[in-house]
């Protein structure tokens, strides 16, 4: 019988383990064997996977799961999701009771302390594809349940994101893949970090980086390293470079934790040169070992020097000039994505703090000078220093603002966690309410249309843009509105009439009936949140709250930082808008369908000859089909297709249709309560079109494939935000684009 648990000396024994134990623990396992410090532990070997598999029947649970995307053109968000959904599955199995009985009686000999529960995947760590970070690690583990959580979570982190997103390489497949799981005792380290024994960008160099604390305040990131530099042959001193100190990682009782460092160290390297020449000479040993350079965790402990563990040295680089979120291959910046919550909690303090405001104050500058009393030249380079400060400001989206909305996620795993729900998305429950800028928005507009509601008598002064006629107290809602929304609404770049034209989507609002506001329920989300707090233990409430309140900020702040880039890009669309309007004044045909790069090239050199930007044609396919996608907004509706592909087709949208797009972002929502559902191509529980549409009640389809290119304009269309399916139709005459839609379910005709 293949065995389910191994101590270390049992791996060094065998030949070949490497499929059974996988590469962190052979690893480990070896260096023991060579005289090294290696914390005491075993591994749960793959066939403990594949028992507890069989025994929960899990299989094609995940086969149905993987299946559900084309996981080669997904976007991120449709990969965290299916991630998420089998580590649900993961959380609510149950070991085998021999297998429980087992692992409590082999941690039983690590001497009842807190415990550090690893991954070891067989694929894990070879030369050339380390795939560091793939999967998940549990530190400061104590008691029983939390073991067996611990080894579940661990099992589950072999789908993990950043796992799926290098499934391939991988070899990942739910018949064929298996992980095992080294749990070993935590060894309370004063000072720990990493050693290469070949620098990855100067092989004829090592290094070693320390911090005081436990290691993984340096590995996500949160603490600044001390770093020294050896020639690589025999480890002779060449340079020290000492870090700010200010912080340290701590086991706290619910977990690892950062607090501030005491003065005594932080005024001193967390080792002393002879030391730090120590553990480059440890790195140098393991690559003697292995024959081919080590990245080495390691630790010091009561004078002892400790390795954690060792992995081939790889590196990767991006080509000259290359944004990682634009490259060829975008995995490395999507899997960096997936961030702790220690490394969250600064991350939000920045983007709260200084991001948005900075961003906000460059926007306000841009106003500055105004395009239109530039010359042709002068006008030229205004748009091309926006078009740099948009660039400068997207890299900061990507880099600070797109990470921190993993607190969501992270939350959504502590949920999943504390109370193992059947659906691994009941989570988004307890962050309703919060407070969204997109719905701060429409609630000026539903605040408008509810005047016009009451005095059909203002419409006629709507359809004529005629301010001057409307009352005093819809003046001031409509001059609030356009003050704090009107450059994302309705910008000249794309609505003609200019802020006016957001009078248009009023009059349409009106035509509804009342509807209570998403926000208007101020306990939105208390009792999730409650039930999420009381499912867990006391020493880990404090944590809990925190990332509780981590979550809704992330959730709020993925809309306002949104809109707060979007207010960069306006002002760009802004001077482009007076560029175009000169050109065509001039006579230039193509001044409209120009790309944006070509604006400012013209206006400097009347002659140029661009290549214009192909209109897209898609003719209406008809007939019934059946389109899949994923289950975003729960509900049934009905109605004509309303396909946008531009942001002047917003404007387009007309009561009870369905509002089709390829990414709805948050600077597109204030025409969202005019949709009797929504269909996105891009995929996602947590994108912004589920999220608002959740908070409207609306059903909602996303990730499906190609969805402004097979749905046209007119087509009818069900949506099933239950099945996450959407049903085409062939459109019925009152269907046309020039016909009043039929109203959704639920909403009488106006």
């Amino acid at each position: 019988m293949t065995p389910r648990i191994l101590d270390l000396a049992q791996i060094a024994a065998l030949g070949r383990p490497r499929p059974l134990v996988g590469g962190k623990a052979l690893a480990l396992a070896r260096l023991a064997a060579a005289g090294f410090a290696v914390p005491e532990g075993f591994c749960l070997t793959a066939a403990a996977y594949r028992e507890v598999i069989r025994h929960a029947d899990l299989e094609a649970a995940i086969d149905r799961l993987l299946g559900s995307i084309d996981l080669a053109a997904a976007r991120f968000e449709e990969i965290w999701d299916v991630s998420l959904a089998i580590r649900n599955i993961f959380l609510r199995a149950e070991l085998p009771q021999s297998l429980t009985a087992e692992l409590a009686n082999r941690a039983e000999t690590l001497g009842g302390g807190p415990l550090v529960v690893r991954s070891s995947a067989p694929g894990e760590d070879e030369t050339g594809a380390s795939f560091a970070g793939r999967h998940e690690s549990v530190v400061g583990v104590r008691g029983g349940d939390a073991l067996l959580e611990a080894v579940l979570r661990v099992f589950a982190s072999l789908w993990s994101y950043p796992a799926l997103l290098y499934r391939r390489e991988l070899g990942l497949d739910p018949a064929g893949s298996a992980m095992a799981v080294l749990v070993q005792r935590l060894i309370p380290g004063e000072a720990s970090g990493v050693a290469f024994s070949r620098h990855p960008a100067r092989p004829d160099e090592a290094v070693v980086e320390a911090a005081w604390g436990l290691n993984q305040g340096l590995v996500d990131g949160l603490v600044a390293p001390d770093r020294w530099r050896f020639a690589q042959d025999g480890c002779r001193p060449l340079a020290f470079e000492p870090a700010e100190r200010s912080r340290l990682m701590v086991l706290g009782p619910g977990g690892p934790e950062l607090v501030p460092l005491k003065p005594d160290r932080a005024g001193r390297a967390p080792l002393s040169d002879e030391q730090a020449a120590a553990v480059c000479a440890l790195a140098r040993r393991a690559e003697e070992t292995f024959g081919r350079p080590q990245d080495v965790e390691w630790t010091y402990a009561g004078g002892r020097l400790y390795v954690l563990q060792s992995r081939p040295v790889t590196a990767g680089a991006l080509e000259a000039g290359e944004r990682p979120w634009q490259a060829a291959d975008r995995r490395p910046w999507e899997a960096s994505l997936a961030r702790s919550f220690a490394s969250l909690k600064t991350l939000r303090t920045r983007v709260e703090g200084e991001i948005l405001p900075a961003m906000a104050e460059a926007a306000e500058a841009m106003r500055r000078p105004a395009p239109e009393t530039l010359d042709a030249a002068a006008l030229a380079r205004e748009i091309e220093r926006r078009r740099a400060v948009l660039g400068h400001w997207r890299d900061v989206y990507h880099a600070e603002c797109v990470p921190l909305a993993h607190a969501v996620r992270l939350f959504g795993q502590a949920y999943n966690d504390a109370l193992k729900p059947v659906d691994p998305f009941a989570f988004v429950d307890a962050l309703a309410g919060s407070d969204l800028s997109a719905l701060r928005r429409n609630a000026l507009l539903s605040g408008m249309a509810a005047m016009v509601r009451a005095d059909p008598g203002l419409v006629p002064h709507l359809k004529a843009r005629d301010l001057a006629a409307l009352p005093p107290d819809f003046r001031q809602n409509y001059e609030t509105f356009v003050a704090s929304f009107g450059d994302l609404a309705c910008n000249p770049a794309w609505c003609e009439e200019g802020a006016a034209g957001i009078l248009g989507v009023v009059a349409k609002l009106a035509r509804l009936p009342g509807q209570a506001l998403p926000d208007d329920d101020a306990d939105a989300g208390g009792g999730a949140a409650e039930r999420f707090l009381a499912a867990v233990a006391p020493e880990r409430q404090d944590r809990a709250r925190d990332l509780l309140d981590l979550a809704r900020a992330a959730w709020r702040l993925r809309d306002d930082d949104n809109l707060a880039l979007g207010r960069v890009e306006a002002r760009l669309l802004e001077a482009l808008a007076e560029g175009r309007r000169r050109l065509a004044a001039a006579g230039r045909a193509d001044a409209r369908t120009m790309p944006d790069a070509a604006v400012a090239q013209c206006l400097e050199h009347p002659d140029c000859t661009p290549q214009a930007a192909e209109a897209e044609k898609i003719a209406p396919t008809r007939g019934f089909r059946r389109l899949a996608g994923h289950p975003a907004g729960p509900g049934l509706a009905q109605g004509p297709a309303r396909v946008i592909r531009e942001p002047r087709d917003l404007y387009t949208l007309e009561p009870g249709e369905i509002l089709v797009c390829d990414a709805l972002d948050p600077n597109m929502t204030f025409v969202v309560p005019l949709a009797a559902g929504i269909v996105e191509r891009r995929g996602g529980m947590l994108v912004h079109g589920a999220i608002i549409a959740r908070e409207y009640g609306l059903p909602c389809v996303t990730g499906v494939a190609r969805a402004t290119e097979i749905i046209a304009t007119g087509e009818r269309l069900t949506v099933d935000g239950y099945r996450g399916e959407v049903l085409v139709h062939a459109p019925r005459a009152e269907d046309e684009p020039s016909a009043s839609p039929d109203p959704a379910p639920g909403r009488p005709a106006p």
